[in-house]
């Protein structure tokens, strides 16, 4: 194993706390990168991690290695760069997490045209709706829907979701069909609770330009998506909804959407990733590739 190859093992463990996580992140054996950090702390003449049975700490000497890794293997990505003509010749093993109901309605079915471009990928799609550690977890970058938390990463718009208001036949057929926002009184809303926070979102619409708020009544609060539009279509409440998530259903009569000119405002979606400098070019044109196949969907 090269230095090279060695700091960028150094830095895999620092950044995961684990040397079985950083194995399983380089496609390592755990043996290997155990030896790699031996090796690399003996011709250091430097103690870089301090090990504990339960994880992996940096000492002094390994913190201050770490920060100069980062510029040193960023530099020597940078200038391999230089020589590869086109972003077609991306390759390497790439890990992301994308949102359940949008990796499976819009990522995938467009994969194979994703390695039609890039062949020399290697993609690990992880689907989650919750925050993750992208460190810990060994994930490149991630693609989440919505407003951010105060965060370190970078933070790449990719456009926004607009969002419907919908219901079942079978509900507007016993509830009536709410024709403007003072008539959401006398009706049901099933609740979204943040994946986040856990707090359940508010209904909300604008018109003539301003945000409002309504206070609905609802019985049934969940925290995933496919429950959500589970419930609407058992016909339990009102929702709102990214548009193309419940597209089929409306084409397909399962859903109907209701007071079009009262709609929320459109959710942002963005892509995020630890820090720019250190941007892989698998990285980067995944990120150009979604951002290019969500204008498609919004």
């Amino acid at each position: 194993m090269d230095r090279v190859e060695t700091m960028q093992v150094f830095v895999r463990v620092a950044e995961t706390g684990s040397f079985t996580k950083a194995a399983d992140g380089l496609g390592l054996p755990r043996a290997t990168v155990s030896a790699a950090i031996q090796q690399l702390e003996a011709s250091l003449g430097a103690r870089l991690l301090q090990r504990t049975t339960r994880r992996v700490h940096l000492t002094q000497d390994g913190s201050a290695l770490l920060e100069r890794c980062h510029q040193l293997l960023s530099d020597f990505e940078e200038i391999s760069g230089l020589f590869k003509q086109t972003p077609a010749q991306a390759s390497g093993k790439l890990k992301v997490d994308v949102p359940s109901r949008l990796a499976r309605l819009v990522v995938a079915p467009a994969l194979p045209e994703f390695f039609k471009l890039y062949p020399d990928i290697e993609l690990e799609l992880r689907c989650t709706d919750r925050s993750i550690n992208l460190i810990q977890e060994g994930v490149d970058c991630v693609v989440r829907v919505g407003q951010l938390e105060d965060s370190s990463l970078v933070a790449r718009p990719l456009g926004q979701f607009e969002l419907i208001n919908c219901a079942s036949p079978a509900y507007l057929r016993q509830h009536g069909v709410p024709a403007t926002p003072s008539e959401l009184a006398r009706h049901w809303a099933i609740s979204y609770m943040s994946p986040t926070s856990g707090r359940n979102a508010p209904w909300e619409y604008i018109e003539d330009g301003v945000l409002s708020t309504v206070e609905m009544r609802s019985r049934m609060a969940v925290n995933n998506a496919e429950t959500y539009i589970a419930c609407c279509l058992a016909g339990l409440g009102l929702i709102q909804i990214p548009a193309y998530d419940v597209r089929g259903h409306i084409r397909a009569g399962e859903l109907q959407e209701v007071m079009p000119q009262a709609r929320a405002g459109a959710m942002p979606v963005y892509a995020l990733y630890p820090h720019r400098r250190h941007l892989s070019r698998r990285v980067q044109v995944f990120i150009d590739w979604i951002e290019n196949l969500l204008l498609q969907h919004r």
